[in-house]
Order: structure tokens, then sequence, then C-alpha cells
């Protein structure tokens, strides 16, 4: 059996890479179609919804999903970046899909012309809270620009001359 715990260990390390990649990329690319349309566009939604301040709100949204995407995709300060990436999930969760329900794909009817689905729950919500938390608390793994940064910090301080 210890012959099986060495190889799983040693992946260990490697596991928060595809979370990272996948939050990091949803978050961007949700940031970038806000980008695109104008985060003005964004703004009537949110005045809509009774958001204050949707103008702030659009642009704040966009640069968290933006620039939050990107910490995660990248492994860097993702416990930092998960506090306003959070922030926006409870926001859309209590704002918009809370009524929905909890799935995502809701099959809403079948006819000649396709098939049409419902609006989306609160499940993907959650799928990526759960992915930021688990990178908060597990760290960002092997490839990571927090990882790499750590080992140029301890390769400089070896290398420095200790002040005495």
């Amino acid at each position: 059996m210890r012959a099986f715990t060495r190889p799983v260990e040693a992946l260990r390390d490697w596991a928060p890479l595809p979370i990272r990649l996948i939050v990091g990329y949803g978050f961007m690319a949700h940031g970038f179609a806000k980008l695109t349309r104008g985060p003005d566009t964004f703004a009537v939604i949110l005045h809509t919804l009774g958001v204050p301040l949707p103008g702030i709100a659009a642009w704040a949204t966009t640069a968290v999903e933006i620039l939050g995407g990107a910490a995660v995709f990248t492994g860097l300060l993702i416990p930092i970046a998960s506090i306003p990436m959070a922030v926006v999930l409870l926001a859309a969760l209590f704002t918009v899909h809370l009524p929905y329900g909890f799935f995502s794909v809701k099959l809403a009817q079948v006819t000649e012309s396709g098939t049409k689905f419902g609006p989306v729950g609160y499940e993907i919500l959650l799928l990526y809270l759960g992915g930021l938390a688990t990178l908060s608390l597990s760290g960002p793994g092997r490839l990571s620009l927090d990882r790499w940064l750590e080992n140029a910090r301890l390769r400089n301080a070896h290398l420095s001359p200790r002040a005495g």
C-alpha cells in the first residue's frame, strides 16, 4: 500500500491547478463579456434589480471578475482576491439566482423548433464559491505565482549576506 501513497502525495501539490484554471477562466470570461458589451449595459440590469449605484457596481463587478479571475488563474494572492469575488457571487445568488432554485440546467419545454431551457439556478455559483474556498484554504499549488515568488524570496534570503 505504501508504494501507492508516494505518487498520490507527489501529485497532491498539482491538484489545485485544474480548479484554479477553471474558476479563474470562468470569472475572466464573465468579466470580459461585461466589458465587451459595455459595463453601462450591465448597469441597466443592475438598476432593474434595485442595486444601489448601478454604474459603479457594474464597473466594480467587471474589474473584480477580470482581475480576480486573473489572480486565481495565475495563483496569486487567492485568499485576498477571493473576498471580493465571493461578494460578487453572493450578490448574484441573492439578487438573481435564488428564486430559480438549485439546478443550473432546467428543461422548460421541447418543441418542434427546439429545446428551451428555463432560468439558471444557483448551482454553479456554489461550485465557484466552493472552488474559491478550497483554493484559499489549501493554497494555489505548485505551478503558481505565489509559489514562484516564495521560491524567489527564499533564494534571495539564502544568497544575501546576513547582517551581523
